[in-house]
């Protein structure tokens, strides 16, 4: 045993560490890393040191910006007493100096090269004289740097308090040094250039050898060449083929979530030297006949640069996103603050691209959302501010609906329930995993919507509102929660009202009115910038001084040039358009196999609900209760007929149908509306339009049905049916039920007409009414509706005027309520014919499914905007 191996000494941001050579240095901004460096070039978990057989190692973990050993970018090199590291950028980063120390005991293996320990050693820094003890395994020792006083107003404040701002009355802004300059990660490729993870990005996560005349095949099942362990990839999801020419081609083999070259889903495609194939979480480029595979772990950087939004603004446009640029690096987590009408909810959605914004880009890990959006769209998460589940279900069962609709449909159950599982331990559900989300408290609410966002692993989670109705309590909850999403290597940008729990983000974004920055940078700074102690004197200044130049004051600050002039450096140019074919979201599943899940899960939801259920039950009984009420000496059949009250029978029939009408539309009046923030959602990760709708006309049809059977089964009870009807010769009754059950589903399809117009639940029951009172006066009961020119016309649009026709012609109105006494003329519509009944009905039908048609087109209103180009 003999002195071979010193210690070395590090130097950074003026600390110095003793290494240990028994051990390995994690070096970050991650608070828990070894070394931590507080600067935004610096990656979450950027770099190792440790000791190796040949001496001392730095290795690069995949950082956004680089580690540079002499100026010169590495993926790993030996380290020793006299050399020069530089973090995020070969000039100007955050500079490691390296010096020996003093030998500790090693043999062979251990000991530095020869050349190495014959190097001289450079003259110790001040700080080497009396060295930090060598970190311990078990507590390591954490360094940050001193906060920084935030920089002085570049502009002048608005008049206040006699013109004056109070800390220019206190004496002046206090002064400070230069923040350091953020770097951006990269600068964007041209237009049209694909972007190329690994050259000046990251390092490969593996490589993959293909050989000339082979087929690699990609998927999740074992079988497969390359393997990729991500439930967003089909078992069999696609394959490199190596032709004999060496060219190289990828084929889609029918994935359900697609196969993307640069951003765009294609079915095979002939691979070029620029070529980027997105699976899943996972790229992979092509070098020679090498395959680099990049895997997205969720360490993605995030930028928007110059977004403005215009919106018609009577004959001419209205500015409501001016100019907003901001960047930040990876896992991180961003708050978003400012007043109403300052464009917070407008820049959400051109971030995520659910509304592009008309000018800018944005820039999800330097690669362009808007070119490619088809593909990067499945790595973003955005939870609305309203909660995007059934809170009649439990936790779990919502979770499982929710992985069983986004996940591929060749997902096994114990995959799905495994990754669910997985969801709850990490966000604290699982205790309240088998409880209704109505039990639960806003927060836990909150982080149910979290956890059905987390089920696909996005890198990128927005949140609108998070904290909105939650008290203090809940809103730190809330706020930590996203703390610990950054933390554990997401990036998170979050709208808020509240201003209580601001100091949690890494950044702080604060919008002005008119849709303008007025300040981008750390939270604890922001209100020393304002010159108020409270946020809410700030926002109080936004609403007395909206003319003044807020953006203005803010591109002329310290601040601005530390945290992003870089992004404005380039002239604005007109937003990528995402055409149609990108915009569609895959489809994880078959149509019909949504289906199924799409009824299994609304059945979930009614039955879970025993109000409903009773109401759905108590309501027909009334309604077939109430007919029983109108007296009919002889009934509706048509014996003793000089005795039969005719106004009677009209009336049992009109109150009959009516009663179906109510019944149908008050079911599905509010299903839509109530459900618009969960379908926008699941739409825009793949939820098909049809498939929603379907599930709701099948499962609201036949309660509707069984309802009108309820009514008529009540209502005809007690009442002598004709001697026969027109189809069902010895079953009248039946007949007549058919027709009323008719009414009751296309009167249902009227109710989500409604439910898909309005904007809050509040105004369905007025339109509900008024559609029922209209039906009533169009029965054909209350007057005479045939030979009346334009009357009678308009009554054809009425659903109510054919289903009445409809019993009538079982019942034979024309002979027991005649309009004409003398019978010269009768209602074509009530003639007790084959042909008159299957017309009626046949019409009420053909109203359901134009009813489906304008359903399904007012449907689109509540989607991205991207998807309904």
């Amino acid at each position: 045993m003999g002195f071979g191996v010193p210690e070395l000494v590090l130097e950074l941001d003026g600390r110095t560490w003793t290494l240990d050579v028994s051990r390995s240095y994690t070096l970050g901004r991650d608070p828990r890393s070894d070394l931590v460096c507080n600067d935004g070039r610096v990656s979450w978990r950027h770099a190792t040191i440790r000791h190796a057989e040949r001496g001392w190692v730095i290795e690069d973990q995949g950082s956004t910006n680089g580690t540079f050993v002499h100026g010169q970018r590495v993926q790993q090199s030996q380290v020793g007493p006299g050399t020069t590291v530089t973090l995020g950028n070969a000039t100007d980063g955050p500079r490691l100096s390296f010096s020996g120390g003093t030998p500790v005991a090693a043999s062979g293996p251990e000991a530095y090269a020869a050349q190495q320990a014959a190097q001289p050693a450079p003259a110790p820094q001040p700080q080497a004289q009396a060295p930090a003890p060598a970190f311990q395994q078990s507590a390591p020792p954490q360094y940050a740097p001193p906060p920084q006083a935030p920089p002085a107003p570049a502009q002048p404040y608005p008049p206040q308090h006699g013109g004056v701002p109070p800390q220019a009355q206190s004496g002046g802004w206090p002064q400070q040094q230069p923040a350091p300059q953020y770097i951006p990660p990269q600068q964007p490729p041209a237009a049209g250039q694909p972007v190329q993870p690994g050259q000046g990005d990251r390092s490969p996560t593996t490589f993959h050898q293909l050989a000339l005349g082979r087929v690699m095949r990609i998927g999740r099942a074992l079988e497969n060449e390359l393997v990729v362990t991500d439930l967003q990839v089909s078992r069999l999801h696609a394959e490199f083929r190596a032709h004999p020419d060496g060219r190289y081609e990828i084929v889609d083999l029918g994935s359900h979530n697609g196969t993307y070259v640069n951003g765009q889903p294609i079915q095979r495609h002939l691979l070029g030297p620029n070529d980027i194939v997105g699976v899943g979480h996972s790229t992979f480029r092509l070098v020679g006949d090498r395959l680099e595979e990049f895997v997205d772990t969720g360490a993605v950087s995030f930028s928007a640069r110059r977004l403005s939004v215009t919106v018609p603004h009577g004959k001419t446009t209205k500015t409501i996103l001016k100019d907003v640029s901001f960047g930040v690096p990876e896992k991180s987590l961003i708050g978003v603050i400012g007043p109403s009408g300052s464009g917070k909810s407008t820049l959400l959605r051109a971030l995520t691209g659910y509304r592009p914004a008309d000018q800018g880009e944005v820039l999800y890990d330097n690669r362009n959302l808007y070119k490619q959006f088809a593909e990067l769209r499945q790595r973003i998460g955005l939870v609305p501010q309203d909660d995007i589940l059934h809170k009649e279900l439990q936790v779990r069962t919502a979770l499982r609906y929710a992985a069983k609709l986004r996940f591929p449909g060749d997902t096994a159950t114990a995959e799905r329930e495994a990754r669910i599982d997985e969801v709850l331990r990490e966000l604290k559900l699982d205790i309240h995993a088998d409880k209704k989300v109505t039990s639960l408290s806003g927060g836990q609410r909150k982080r149910v919507s979290v956890a059905l966002e987390l089920l696909t692993k996005p890198s990128l989670i927005f949140l609108d509102e998070p904290t909105s109705g939650l008290d203090p309590g809940m809103d730190r909850d809330v706020m930590k929660l996203l703390r610990g999403l950054a933390d554990d290597g997401r990036t998170v940008l979050v709208v808020t009202h509240s201003v209580a729990e601001l100091a949690l983000c890494d950044k702080l974004l604060v919008m002005a009115p008119g849709g303008s920055v007025a300040y981008f940078g750390p939270p604890d700074e922001a209100l020393t910038f304002f010159g108020y102690d409270n946020w809410a004197d700030v926002f109080s200044a936004f609403e007395n001084y909206r003319d003044y130049d807020w953006s203005g004051r803010w591109r002329g600050s310290q601040h601005y040039q530390t945290y992003a002039a870089h992004l404005d450096a380039a002239a604005p140019q007109a937003a990528h358009y995402i055409p149609y074919q990108a915009a569609r979201p895959p489809k994880p599943q078959g149509w019909g196999s949504q289906l199924v899940t799409l009824v299994r899960r609304y059945l979930s939801v009614i039955f879970s609900d025993r109000g409903f259920i009773g109401l759905m039950v108590v309501l027909p009984a009334v309604l077939g209760v109430v007919s029983i009420l109108v007296p009919a000496e002889h009934g509706l059949g048509p014996g003793n007929a000089p005795a039969f009250s005719n106004k009677d029978a009209g009336t049992i029939l009109m109150i009959l149908a009516v009663g179906a009408c109510f019944a149908g539309s008050a079911n599905s009046v509010r299903e839509l509306i109530k459900e618009r923030v969960i379908y926008e959602r699941e739409r825009a990760v793949g939820l098909s339009r049809s498939a929603y709708l379907m599930s709701k006309v099948i499962v609201l049809g036949v309660i509707t049905a069984l309802q009108g059977a309820i009514i008529c089964g009540i209502g005809f009870a007690p009442r002598t049916m004709p001697a026969e009807g027109v189809i069902l010769k010895s079953h009248p009754g039946w007949e007549m039920t058919l027709v009323i059950m008719a009414f009751g589903i296309t009167s249902m399809m009227v109710g989500l007409i409604i439910s898909a117009l309005v904007k809050t639940a509040e105004k369905t029951m007025p339109l509900l009414v008024m559609f029922a009172i209209v039906q009533i006066v169009f029965t054909g009961i209350l007057f005479q509706l045939y030979g009346k020119p334009g009357v009678e016309q308009l009554s054809w649009l009425m659903p109510a005027r054919w289903a009445v026709a409809g019993t009538g012609v079982t019942a034979n109105l024309n002979v027991l309520l005649p309009w004409d006494p003398t019978h010269k003329t009768s209602d074509a519509l009530w003639k007790h014919t084959a042909g008159a009944w299957t017309l009626d009905i046949a019409v009420l039908l053909l109203m359901a499914v134009l009813c489906g048609v304008v359903v399904a087109r007012l449907l689109r209103r509540h989607e991205p905007e991207v998807m309904r180009k």
